[in-house]
């Protein structure tokens, strides 16, 4: 039953064979990888909006101005990212980048900035398109955590579906939104041209603080979260079709193209225009109203703007789990996180991610200007660490040739002999990722300084705690394949003695006969235990146990505190100082399989948590104890 469920939410599953089926053309692409970078002009206005309103007018009158620096340092990112896909077709963006150039710890620094920055992407851009919608409908801002979380399983279950099946679910609210806000964006133009900006002086609130560098400083830092999302397809490279590099490549100038004309014409028009949100309601939203009035035109709108926000979370259901697949695969996160599930995605990093998602979304009740502080240090700490280390890629590049038909490590044929990408030319890539490092490391200063007391402070504090998650992680697994290694200690190889065996039971039915009789064909010292939690039932067990298997001794330990682990530990402890023969006692678990899956929440489960208080306890007296489950099915 639970696996025909599975089948109806997830589909079938795929074979590995399938896997390049299931890679995306240019198309399904830019709508499974640009959601969160398109729709971020929507929470970026927004915190601009509310960065500049508080000193009136003036503030107001430097909306725009902030917004063509914003976009200039998108251009910078986005011709960054371009390079880190020539330069690395394989995928990976900012942690291979760094760990190859820069040393494993500012790979795990950038990993962690990123991991950090896919998570609370997700939670602001689905709160975000619960904001869009509650402000065409006020009644719905109540219920704007339960909105987020169902968005968030919609999103989930599509993720988990697939990468074409996601790719396809994506393209509709992608595309919707370019349809409908690129045209009014066009409409909005020509208004200016015709009736001409309006006056901020005579529409904006009067101000409530000074117009300060502090406060620019902060909105810019604000809006910088337009940024976000641009360095996923270089995170995903290998989910395009061949060639990769040059599809991802096209596809990232496209989504940069539209990047920068929606942030700033969608923020120009708010200042030409002059226009002020009223109480409950998005910048965007009021910008809409102005143009559209409130009728169908501007529920369309809004309707494409809170789906774009809700698939806006897909960027970092797209680039989490390959994250960290990456990290899972070099040892610093669970191996677990490398698997592909029946639809040949990450399915475990994508549901590590949204329970993760959902507590944040829980935790600051849906508000998405509560969590906007808390990303922007992170994802541009990743952009700076990744073009740093680009510099150093380009530079150990610098004069490499190689033969005819010959690819360099970064990803280019060449013939005859040339100079690769890396010598040709390699100085003004060089520059060009140095120009990126330098402007997102100085916005990484700017955010920090600027948001420091509102909460990024905890990103601050996050990054370096996971960096060092991530290296024990590693020293476990480092150690654990130590300690499991055939060389170094002397290795006993002789057959054990015969075991003496303890089975412990609960009563005398049919669900030990099996276990029972394995025990004696294994060894000849079979003792059977009784844990009594009643008194008096002890007896009863006793005199039915030797009607049965009157040869095999029975045990029945008293336990007035009702403990039934406790009293069966001592007793083997007991038994094995005793005997003293070079071993500890095996332990047979009789245990009966209901037959259908909810029977079992019927049941105690006491067979499994015997089996997991002696799986966990250390060895004794240096030995191992081996613990065997004889299982016992039901009918019915």
């Amino acid at each position: 039953m639970l696996s025909r469920i599975k089948h109806l939410l997830i589909g079938p599953p795929l074979s590995i064979h399938q896997v390049v089926d299931q890679r995306l053309d240019k198309i399904r692409a830019l709508a499974a990888f640009s959601p969160d970078a398109l729709s971020s002009i929507a929470y970026a206005n927004q915190e601009i909006y509310l960065g500049l309103v508080v000193a009136g007018s003036a503030g107001l009158s430097l909306s725009l101005p902030i917004g063509i620096a914003i976009t200039t340092l998108l251009v910078i990112v986005a011709l960054s990212y371009f390079q880190t896909i020539q330069g690395y077709p394989s995928g990976g963006g900012s942690y291979v980048v760094a760990r190859e150039n820069l040393g494993t710890l500012a790979g795990l620094v950038a990993a962690a900035a990123l991991l950090i920055g896919y998570l609370l992407t997700a939670a602001v851009s689905l709160t975000a398109s619960v904001a869009a919608i509650a402000s065409a409908f006020p009644a719905l801002w109540p219920y704007r955590v339960a909105l987020a979380l169902l968005l968030l399983l919609v999103i989930t279950l599509a993720n988990l579906r697939g990468l074409r099946e996601t790719g396809t679910l994506m393209a509709i609210p992608v595309y919707l939104f370019l349809f409908t806000y690129l045209p009014m964006l066009a409409y909005g133009v020509m208004r200016v041209l015709i009736e001409g900006p309006g006056l901020l002086i005579s529409s904006a609130p009067p101000a409530t603080e000074p117009l300060t560098v502090f406060l620019v400083l902060n909105a810019f830092s604000a809006g910088c979260t337009a940024l976000t999302g641009i360095e996923a397809i270089s995170n995903g490279v290998p989910a395009f079709r061949p060639p990769e590099a040059r599809n991802a490549g096209k596809t990232l100038a496209v989504m940069a193209v539209l990047m920068s004309v929606l942030f700033v014409g969608s923020i120009g028009l708010t200042q030409l225009l002059a226009i002020i949100a009223g109480p409950e309601e998005t910048i965007l939203s009021a910008l809409a109203r102005r143009l559209l009035g409130g009728g169908p035109a501007y529920l369309l709108i809004q309707a494409g703007t809170m789906l774009i926000l809700a698939v806006a979370a897909n960027t970092s259901f797209a680039g989490f789990p390959r994250l960290a697949a990456l990290l899972a695969a070099d040892g610093f996160l669970p191996r677990q996180l490398t698997s592909l599930g029946d639809r040949l995605v990450f399915a475990n990093g994508v549901s590590l991610l949204a329970v993760a998602t959902g507590v944040l979304i829980v935790v600051f009740g849906g508000d998405t200007h509560a969590l906007i502080p808390l990303f922007a240090v992170g994802v541009f700490l990743a952009f700076t660490v990744s073009q740093a280390g680009m510099v150093v890629h380009w530079w150990r590049e610098r004069g490499q040739t190689t033969s005819a038909g010959q690819t360099t490590s970064a990803g280019q044929t060449t013939s005859g002999g040339q100079t690769t990408s890396g010598g040709q030319g390699w100085w003004l890539k060089a520059v060009l990722n140095g120009i990126g490092a330098l402007a997102t490391g100085a916005t990484v200063l700017i955010i920090g300084a600027s948001k420091f007391v509102e909460g990024a402070w905890i990103t601050i504090l996050l990054i370096p705690g996971l960096v060092v998650l991530f290296l024990r992680i590693r020293a476990h697994y480092h150690e654990a394949a130590e300690q499991l290694s055939l060389t170094g200690t002397a290795l006993v190889l002789d057959p054990s003695p015969s075991p003496r065996v303890v089975i412990p039971i609960s009563g005398v039915h049919r669900g030990i006969v099996d276990a029972v009789s394995f025990a004696r064909s294994i060894s000849r010292d079979v003792t059977v235990v009784h844990v009594e939690l009643e008194p008096g039932t002890g007896e009863r067990i006793r005199e039915r146990w030797e009607h049965w298997w009157p040869d095999v001794p029975l045990v029945v330990l008293p336990s007035p505190y009702r403990s039934l682990v406790g009293p069966l530990l001592d007793f083997l402890d007991e038994t094995d100082l005793e005997h003293d023969d070079g071993q500890l006692a095996t332990v047979i678990l009789p245990e009966f399989v209901p037959a259908r899956w909810w029977h079992g929440l019927l049941h105690n489960q006491t067979a499994w948590l015997l089996r997991a208080a002696l799986l966990y306890r250390r060895r004794q007296l240096g030995f191992q104890r081996a613990i065997i489950s004889v299982p016992h099915h039901l009918q019915r």
